[in-house]
């Protein structure tokens, strides 16, 4: 699905065919698919409206208005058939049901990066709250949305909240003023607070591995710490020095040729195609040899949100491999190696890294730095694809298939999707 001004497009992802099209009242600001695809959402913040569009029944279709409450933000639950609306000044989250109109109310949630959160089966969501001056998590069962526990925390300015993809733990993290990262159960029992250090900026970056036995925090003093699952203690960090010296890491680097083209297929004016060649260049990557120096860039102490740190964290599907970027050296992603708790390979680009995303079927890294290639790393070696087509199309973002086989390719202004194909095994 994607949107342009007020009109919603549903389109074939193999044949990228146009299925439907809706109208909305407004502007679209966000789209989001329900769990089982058979809805989509359309959120019109400025309005305070969000339109609900059905695939199955094209005339179908809901109009939810939050009226003089506005609206910051709207998602689906997972059982795809509750939308939970956030007004303006986080006063309240609307619980609307499309099975039985009813409506439910949720108080004090607080405006942080990640305040509500639901378990990967569905069963219970977790909400960051704020009130009296304190800081508090509710827990509700998302069958009945009645409350299950309600906590406060240990927290100064709590900034974030995520599941263990198992469902049995909270991780609850605070701002990056105060490094402190709290671990809870399912009913609201602290298990375990973890702070590296006191006084420098803290936490910038949370991650779960997909098996729930690591989470790898991020910091402002550009190392990721593991924390294990059975005494929640600290079993290794990973450093980012500016200087790769290990003979065990391959460090692979992007480099930019023109193609060369012999002179006797030359022409004036030259061809479209011809044109084209003469003046593209071709990406590919080159192994170094190390030590390697890369990029670094000193951040500018004295404004907010200095771009430092470790800020782009991810886990690959077979728990095997975690991909990291530091923002002081935004042109290179860290691949480490979760079984043997080394750092494996580091891709360094010719522009900063902007997006990464594994394959979420196997270990497949894809990433973009806003230019028109999309860059792939697996265990066997890496590749530079060049995105054909007219005009500059920068990437700026990307999004995987759940099978794997695609990937979503964003600019700007428009978007292509990139087939992959399938090796025969």
């Amino acid at each position: 699905a994607s949107c342009v001004q007020h009109r919603l497009v549903v389109r074939d992802v193999s044949s990228l065919q146009v299925r439907q099209l809706y109208t909305c009242l407004d502007q679209i600001q966000y789209i989001e698919w329900s769990s089982d695809s058979l809805f989509i959402l359309c959120a019109m913040y400025k309005r305070g409206i969000v339109q609900v569009w059905s695939l199955e029944q094209p005339e179908w279709h809901c109009k939810i208005d939050e009226g003089s409450a506005g609206l910051v933000a709207s998602c689906w639950s997972p059982d795809g058939r509750h939308i939970l609306n956030t007004t303006e000044f986080h006063l309240r989250i609307t619980v609307w049901s499309l099975c039985t109109k009813s409506v439910s109310y949720i108080k004090y949630p607080k405006a942080c990066q990640q305040g509500v959160v639901f378990t990967k089966d569905g069963r219970y969501m977790a909400v960051a709250e704020r009130r009296d001056c304190k800081d508090f998590i509710s827990i509700f069962v998302c069958s009945n949305w009645q409350l299950l526990r309600h906590f406060d925390t240990e927290t100064q300015d709590l900034f974030g909240i995520e599941w263990a993809p198992n469902g049995c733990v909270l991780a609850a993290w605070d701002s990056c003023l105060e490094y402190k990262l709290l671990l809870y159960s399912l009913d609201g029992r602290l298990l375990s607070s973890y702070r590296a250090y006191e006084w420098p900026l803290g936490i910038k970056s949370v991650a779960w591995s997909p098996s729930s036995q690591f989470l790898a925090i991020g910091s402002f003093d550009e190392k990721v710490r593991i924390l294990n699952h059975v005494t929640w203690k600290k079993i290794t960090e990973f450093e980012h020095p500016a200087t790769v010296a290990s003979k065990k890491t391959i460090v692979y680097k992007e480099v930019e040729k023109s193609p060369s083209v012999e002179t006797e297929t030359l022409s004036f004016p030259p061809t479209r195609a011809l044109a084209s060649s003469l003046f593209s260049t071709q990406s590919k990557y080159e192994i170094s040899q190390v030590p390697v120096s890369l990029q670094y860039i000193k951040p500018v102490a004295d404004r907010a949100n200095p771009k430092m740190g470790v800020g782009m964290l991810a886990f690959s599907a077979d728990n095997c491999f975690l991909a990291t970027k530091n923002d002081n050296i935004p042109n290179a992603v860290w691949i480490w190696d979760i079984r043997r708790l080394k750092l494996l390979v580091v891709l360094e680009q010719l522009c900063p890294v902007q997006c990464f995303q594994w394959d979420p079927r196997q270990p497949r890294l894809a990433l973009c730095t806003a230019s028109s290639r999309v860059y792939l790393w697996s265990p066997a070696g890496c590749v530079a694809v060049q995105v054909p087509g007219e005009g500059d199309f920068q990437i700026v973002s990307l999004s995987w298939h759940s099978s794997g086989d695609s990937m979503v390719l964003l600019s700007k202004d428009n978007f292509c999707v990139c087939y992959l194909e399938r090796e025969e095994v």
